[in-house]
């Protein structure tokens, strides 16, 4: 029976996957056909001579069509003791460029440096260049490093040797920001777009962009699964369903948002329909918890029981549908292979590759939804105690991503306290209360032993929030920062208070953003013209943090990454600079427009005075690797 049902979803799955296509066919823009960009390496293309015993000639050949700033020329040398001499450039044509938004000089066919070097020294260089098409494209900055080897006769020419250029490896797409894969998306086809995206959705699978999929997903598999006997392949296919549907509205919404500008996932990050969509997966857990039988009239229960089960178990077209909406609902990040793509489609209006792209991403990103789904339908045991504790555990799961969809806009207070009690529940359910049989085997004191961990998160959850706490990831750490118990955190940013109002995101007078304790603030801009003004009278290095109330990974930054006391130190010698772009209106569009952004966390840097650096920061960083992000900021700026 369950297979005949599965069978006959089939052709209902692709009607409401045909009128989905159709619709964002529609929806669309038409654009001319995109420009054929060169790659990098052919656009701009590098050599390196000796043209004396103590100077070298690095030279671009520029093609038809494209150009290289002066400004954006770089040459380090290693071991840093070596002494350079002031390259000597050529002057260039000036123009005014949109990029930078002021007047630069630009070179055009070709271009030549000439470097004073010492002489019988062997030393390594890294020579740093930036370019753009006329036609809209601007490449990242490319470094290319040559050896200089000295000459074995005096008066001789030193040798020089390394790479001209190079082809890309693996490591360089994983590692890149946003605009360095809008780059890589210019230079490749079609084929290979869909295997490094479909590779770097496969390394974002386990973000939490994603993670609060899998119990959606199980819960659907689970469905009415009690009383019936499911084919080993059922739970994949209905996988897929879901899978296929989040895919087709990630794609669709990511071209709309790159082609239009304006993205419709974050317009859906309100507290009113992230409200309904966790009341819905709270109906959802309730029924696993068999709410609906315990206290309804049969009348009701069966109708109702039979609704919600349908709706996400058990049923291909339910699946599909689910899969649509949580990806606009429950995983709206941006990470930078999403903004690489974006980012591509609205330089060059390239739809096919762009969406491809997108699609690709998606399903890479659906690698573990399919294996939990295939999982979960070979796995799953038949009806009886067994099943009413998968259930159950499929239930807390489905409170915990409803709760945990609701935690961006709720107050810190409730924020704890709901945690607190879905954590005791949890201990609950494992047991920890009870007391152990005799012979009770290895698993049950295994589940007692996490209910026991469950019922400690819990306790400190509520001791935090009772003690004024009011951050989850440390309920008691605010005890730290007001006794002199600990060490408090050099910075610890935060949002400003939502629109909706509540307290748990401080915001102080004056624009700043800060946390009792912390040593420094964010300053606060809301337009371009108050970060322009602001950026020209800063003599020191400055970040410009992008936020929003809904963004996780925003808050995850906040968090975990800068607080860290290796990466407080770093930003302690910079000006702190926040856009809130929760209200998502014109000033907050014109922000991130600027910095061809397409949502929250984005970090943009810049010299002192206000000259754009290179290095952008694309969703969530670990405290280590965000160190070396700015070590490397407050390198390129002192040169």
């Amino acid at each position: 029976m369950s297979m005949f049902r599965l069978r006959a979803a089939g052709p209902r799955m692709l009607r409401v996957l045909a009128g989905l296509l159709w619709v964002c066919a529609a929806l669309l823009p038409r654009s001319a056909p995109a420009e054929d960009f060169l790659p990098p390496e052919q656009a701009f293309r590098f050599s390196a001579r000796a043209v004396a015993p103590d100077a070298i000639e690095l030279s671009w050949a520029i093609a038809p069509g494209y150009y290289m700033y002066r400004e954006q020329f770089r040459f380090v040398a290693d071991p840093p003791e070596v002494a350079l001499g002031d390259p000597q450039l050529p002057p260039g044509q000036v123009k005014f460029d949109q990029t930078f938004d002021k007047e630069v000089e630009t070179y055009r066919d070709k271009v030549a440096a000439r470097l004073t070097i010492p002489t019988g020294t062997a030393f390594a260089l890294a020579v740093t260049s930036q370019g753009c098409a006329d036609a809209g494209l601007c490449y990242p900055p490319a470094e290319h490093k040559v050896r200089v080897v000295a000459a074995s006769t005096p008066g001789g020419l030193p040798q020089i040797e390394g790479a001209t250029g190079g082809g890309l490896r693996w490591s360089a797409f994983a590692g890149a920001d946003d605009v360095g894969l809008a780059d890589m998306l210019a230079g490749s086809g079609l084929f290979r777009t869909a295997l490094i995206f479909l590779g770097l959705g496969i390394l974002l699978s386990l973000t939490p962009c994603v993670l609060p999929m899998v119990p959606i997903l199980s819960a659907i598999v689970v469905g009415d699964a009690a009383g019936h006997a499911r084919p080993r392949l059922r739970g994949l296919g209905l996988a897929a369903a879901y899978v296929l549907g989040m895919s087709v509205v990630y794609t669709a919404v990511g071209l709309l948002a790159a082609l239009s500008g304006v993205s419709l996932a974050a317009t859906l990050q309100t507290p009113w329909v992230l409200g309904v969509f966790a009341a819905l997966l709270a109906v959802l857990a309730l029924a696993m918890f068999d709410v609906f039988t315990l206290q309804l009239p049969s009348s009701w229960q069966t109708s109702l029981s039979d609704r919600v089960s349908r709706l996400p178990g058990g049923r291909a077209t339910g699946a599909l549908a689910m899969g649509a909406v949580s990806a606009l609902i429950v995983g709206p990040c941006v990470a930078a292979p999403l903004a690489g793509a974006l980012l591509y489609v609205s330089q060059t209006g390239d739809v096919l590759l762009g969406g491809l792209a997108l699609f690709a991403l998606a399903w890479g990103m659906g690698v573990p939804l399919l294996a939990a789904g295939a999982s979960a339908g070979a796995l799953l045991p038949k009806a009886g105690v067994w099943m009413d504790g998968v259930k159950r555990f499929f239930g807390m799961l489905l409170l915990a991503v409803a709760w945990w969809m609701l935690w961006p806009v709720l107050p810190g207070w409730v924020q704890m306290s709901g945690w607190a009690v879905l954590a005791i529940l949890a201990a609950t359910l494992l047991h920890a209360f009870d007391a152990l049989p005799a012979d009770a085997g290895t698993g049950r004191r295994v589940l007692k032993g996490l209910g026991i961990l469950f019922a400690l998160v819990g306790v400190l959850q509520a001791v935090g929030v009772a003690s004024g706490g009011r951050d989850p990831w440390q309920p008691l750490g605010h005890l730290a920062a007001s006794g002199g118990a600990g060490p408090v955190p050099a910075i610890a940013p935060t949002a400003p208070a939502p629109a909706q109002g509540g307290e748990g995101l401080w915001s102080p007078p004056g624009g700043a953003s800060s946390r009792p304790g912390a040593a420094a603030t964010f300053e606060r801009v809301r337009s371009v013209a108050e970060l322009d003004a602001l950026l020209a009278a800063s003599d020191r290095p400055v970040m410009l943090d992008f936020y929003a109330d809904w963004c996780v990974s925003c808050k995850e930054m906040e968090a975990l990454t800068f607080p860290r006391p290796d990466v407080a130190q770093r930003l302690a010698g910079m000006r702190l600079v926040q856009a809130d772009v929760t209200a998502n209106n014109a000033d907050d569009r014109e922000l991130l427009k600027r910095f061809r952004l397409f949502g929250p966390p984005g970090i943009v840097f810049f010299a002192p005075g206000g000259a754009p650096l290179p290095q952008r920061v694309i969703g969530f960083q670990g405290a280590e690797r965000f160190a070396r992000v700015l070590d490397d900021v407050l390198a390129t700026a002192a040169r």
